[in-house]
């Protein structure tokens, strides 16, 4: 065990836990459902920014992105190629008219919520069936975070993973019980900053042992095609399930709740334009330093480590303890900053949209909401931790998948309908959320062999379905149609 890395540890965990404390205490007696669940919509452009982007990017950009590339080479960044053009886009075109929208939708703080505004249905069948695709699919995304996190103590100090994960997901836990929106923001802000540190300083570093001789690969050669983009070498379905497969994960980024409930969040039009550019360039680099560490540890580590351990081997490779263990802290900040947003997006499900509307009636005031709310945190947070330490749940990438795929195939459809299209109905929502989860979900389970990724079919079939369902249907009145000319004409 290396003791340096362990203070360093204990250190990072003890501040994430402060952050949670301040704001808890600042906040006290103050604000309602609104300031806890969307941080009273004043969220600056730079924390609104690297939250989204921290919130995005979970710890498989640092274990589970590396790993694919140092094991199957160049024909894997499809993956990080899609990321890069969906989240582009989603700051370009989405976050500007989901902010306003949501505002003219009667405020709405989360996303089941604009959904149904948008629409000025009284129904809740929207809000409920949103709730239970958010609490099934963020306790999958946030078991692959917290494995993360016992993966990375097990490797590092020789920790039993399962504990560390416990203890991962208290520290977890209690800040985004304390401190709700705002403190899982800033907290994903040091943390978004601590990630792109990390995975700028240690390929940088590497490549320069690499091109000085100081190497432990030996003479390992590499495999045939590793350096081509085409994973089998020529066009082929293989080929192009690949480069689909890669373009479908951009898709999912017009679909997570969690990322994209930060557009609403931000203070001003303005500021969105100024988070954009932020965003999008720290985006660009984490990923573009995701792939170079696998293809770079590949260089300078050789063939004979695992796979999901490739950052790490490399940064205890070539620094001191205190280093390695700042850097690695990268691997916390990133299934931490995305577990958290998960948490707290679950847990506004659950209160804003199914507990206070449905289970009380519009009874419960803000401090039993809140508590109901921390008492799915506490459960999905739980449940994740017992999935994640099942030796059978898969590796970190394949929870991220499945979740993800879920997400982008169920909600990308419709809330990209909901801004762009004035004659979309609630039904049509309804069965464009109803009918991407579900193809998403039997995709998966019959046709992954595939080698296509469930979130394509999804999105297509999902899209299609809501269009259909809504032209066969009524116009959506003129009140829901005068909604949807507000929300446009709102200033920037």
């Amino acid at each position: 065990m290396n003791y340096s890395e362990l203070i360093v540890f204990i250190i990072y965990l003890i501040c994430m836990l402060g952050v949670g404390v301040y704001f808890f205490i600042s906040a006290k007696g103050k604000g309602g459902e609104k300031g806890y669940f969307l941080g009273d919509r004043q969220m600056g452009p730079w924390v609104s920014a690297l939250s989204a982007g921290a919130s995005d990017m979970s710890a498989w950009v640092l274990m589970g992105l590396p790993a694919s590339i140092y094991a199957a080479g160049m024909g894997q960044t499809w993956i990080a190629i899609g990321l890069a053009i969906g989240y582009i886009l989603s700051w370009l075109f989405l976050a500007p008219r989901l902010r306003k929208f949501s505002i003219a939708a009667n405020d709405s703080i989360t996303i089941p919520q604009y959904l149904t505004n948008r629409f000025l249905s009284k129904s809740k069948a929207l809000q409920i069936v949103c709730a239970i695709i958010f609490l099934f699919a963020y306790t999958i995304y946030s078991a692959s975070s917290i494995k993360a996190c016992g993966i990375l103590f097990n490797t590092v100090l020789g920790v039993d993973a399962n504990l560390a994960m416990y203890v991962a997901g208290f520290v977890i836990i209690g800040y985004t019980l304390m401190g709700g929106f705002k403190a899982v923001c800033w907290t994903d802000f040091f943390q978004g900053l601590l990630m792109l540190g990390a995975l700028l300083i240690a390929p940088i570093f590497a490549l320069a042992l690499v091109e000085s001789g100081h190497t432990l690969s030996g003479s390992d050669a590499f495999p045939v095609n590793y350096w081509n983009f085409l994973s089998s070498g020529k066009f082929n379905w293989a080929s192009w399930a690949d480069i689909l497969t890669g373009f479908g994960w951009g898709l999912g980024y017009f679909g997570m709740p969690h990322i994209i409930i930060r557009f609403m969040a931000i203070r001003s039009q303005k500021d969105v334009r100024k988070g954009a550019r932020v965003g999008i360039t720290w985006n660009i680099l984490i990923l573009l330093f995701s792939v170079a560490a696998g293809c770079i540890g590949r260089m300078f580590l050789g063939s004979n480590i695992e796979g999901s351990t490739v950052f790490i081997q490399m940064v205890r490779t070539i620094f001191p303890g205190v280093i390695s263990g700042i850097l690695l802290s990268a691997i916390l900040a990133a299934a931490m900053s995305t577990a958290d947003s998960q948490l707290l997006a679950s847990a506004s499900a659950f209160a804003a949209d199914v507990y206070k509307p449905v289970l009380r009636k519009g009874q419960a005031d803000d401090k039993e909401m809140f508590w109901a709310g921390r008492v799915v945190v506490a459960i999905i947070a739980l449940t994740a931790v017992i999935i994640a330490s099942n030796p059978a749940s898969g590796t970190i990438m394949k929870l991220v998948g499945n979740a993800w795929g879920v997400f982008g195939a169920a909600f990308g459809p419709t809330i990209l309908l909901s801004l762009f299209w004035k004659r979309f109905t609630f039904i049509g929502a309804v069965t464009g959320i109803v009918t991407g989860a579900v193809v998403d979900v039997l995709w998966l389970l019959i046709f992954s062999g595939t080698g296509l990724y469930e979130t394509v079919p999804g999105f297509i079939i999902g899209l299609i379905a809501a269009i259909v369902v809504t032209l066969c249907g009524k116009s959506p009145g003129t009140e829901v149609e005068a909604l949807y000319d507000k929300s446009v004409a709102i200033e920037d």
